[in-house]
């Protein structure tokens, strides 16, 4: 959990306002929930390790008896916890006010989530989340609006060429029943084949060995990970079809194809920003089908993820309903953004004597500051170079001497 100077709160900001502004054009309204939600929904299965690592808060009144009581059994001692992420509390929302909303909801999220993790660079117990997500639409329009709106959005940052890394759950357990691993292990194989571009197919084969999964799955696994690779392939059903063993589902690749002729269109091309992965796990035991991560030239790892969660709603409203998000992962994208999107704002430090009456020196500034500047009293010191670089940094631009006789202004740019 971290502080943020000046500076950096203004470019996070920044950043976050360019963010809203392109999820709003496209159709997006944004909604807002508590940071806390009940125990029983943030641990009810759905959010993988990520329940592990909630923070729970301690059941107001009890007394040490009652702790040293029920310490075998942290869950009789909490009934809330801070959100993990922000998709569990969205299908809370939805079920709570499914009456008040359309009858496709197209939501933005733009808030703080806690998870206690290590600290690690780009990995924090704090940090901010920006997720939209349609609540409604079982089509691939809905998977294509997402992507739409996330390519829109990093071309916006600044960040063009980014692209969008998709498979399908579908598909994924397909496959893993086609070479013949027993449902039971399912779980523990995702989280080996997960690892692949890590530790390429020769360290999976030996952590699916190494965990019992059936010998002869085992080898059909890694006779499909030998074939000879179908490279230059545009996104499209042939591309699908040659990354999957033979006898893919027709509705799954037809859904996946769906969504690379809209995103086409959307963008006005042939060039689909899509890139099939039949091995993209992505770790949230809510994904029912579509999963996506976004990927850039620039880095080595992803930039935000989703995926379809139909069947996560139901468990609070008590009827399916199909539902598709995607999240911007806010605290590696800002990382990315060049440190000069001030330098268009007209931003003024009046660096004034102490002998110039406090009613002029407010009257410069609200002169100013009716003009649309951002603007900043200093009071002159020793080390004009020194306040005038801390200036700089604080995202001023230009600058002006104040005396006692000043009338006018002299406005200068901060080298």
């Amino acid at each position: 959990m971290r502080d943020f100077l000046p500076a950096d709160k203004s470019r996070r900001e920044r950043v976050l306002a360019v963010i809203r502004e392109r999820y709003r054009a496209h159709g997006f309204d944004e909604i807002e929930t508590p940071v806390m939600e009940e125990y029983d929904r943030l641990h009810a299965g759905l959010g993988a390790d990520n329940e592990k690592l909630a923070y729970n808060i301690l059941k107001r009144g009890l007394d040490a008896d009652a702790i040293r009581a029920a310490a075998h059994d942290p869950a009789a001692l909490t009934d809330l916890g801070l959100r993990y992420d922000l998709t569990v509390p969205l299908a809370r929302f939805y079920a709570s006010h499914r009456g008040e909303l359309p009858g496709v909801f197209r939501s933005i999220q733009i808030a703080p989530v806690w998870r206690a993790e290590r600290p690690q660079k780009g990995r924090y117990r704090q940090f901010v989340q920006c997720d939209i997500d349609i609540i409604g639409d079982a089509s691939s329009r809905a998977e294509a609006e997402l992507a739409v709106a996330t390519l829109d959005t990093l071309d916006a940052l600044g960040l063009e060429g980014g692209s969008i890394r998709i498979n399908d759950r579908r598909a994924l357990d397909w496959m893993l029943d086609t070479f013949g691993f027993a449902a039971a292990e399912r779980a523990g194989v995702l989280i080996t084949i997960d690892k692949l571009d890590k530790v390429g197919p020769e360290g999976v084969a030996a952590e699916l060995r190494g965990r019992g999964a059936v010998d002869s799955a085992v080898s059909a696994f890694e006779s499909f990970l030998g074939r000879p690779a179908a490279q230059g392939l545009p996104f499209g059903e042939q591309q699908i079809r040659a990354a999957l063993p033979a006898g893919a589902p027709d509705d799954v690749v037809a859904h996946l194809v769906g969504i690379g002729d809209a995103v086409a269109a959307a963008r006005g091309g042939a060039d689909i920003p899509l890139v099939f992965d039949p091995f993209l796990v992505r770790g949230m035991g809510y994904y029912t089908g579509t999963i996506l991560e976004l990927a850039h030239p620039s880095v080595g790892y992803s930039l935000g993820g989703g995926g379809r969660y139909d069947g996560m709603i139901g468990r609070f409203l008590g009827q399916d309903v199909p539902a598709v998000g995607f999240s911007i992962g806010f605290e590696r994208i800002v990382d990315l953004i060049a440190d000069d999107a001030d330098g268009a704002a007209d931003a003024v430090v009046l660096v004034h004597d102490r002998d110039v009456p406090v009613g002029e020196l407010v009257a410069h500034k609200t002169r100013l500051v009716a003009t649309g500047a951002r603007v900043r009293l200093e009071t002159r010191t020793k080390n004009l170079k020194a306040l005038l670089e801390r200036a700089a940094a604080d995202g001023y631009n230009r600058f002006a001497l104040v005396g006692a006789q000043t009338d006018d202004l002299e406005i200068k740019p901060l080298a």
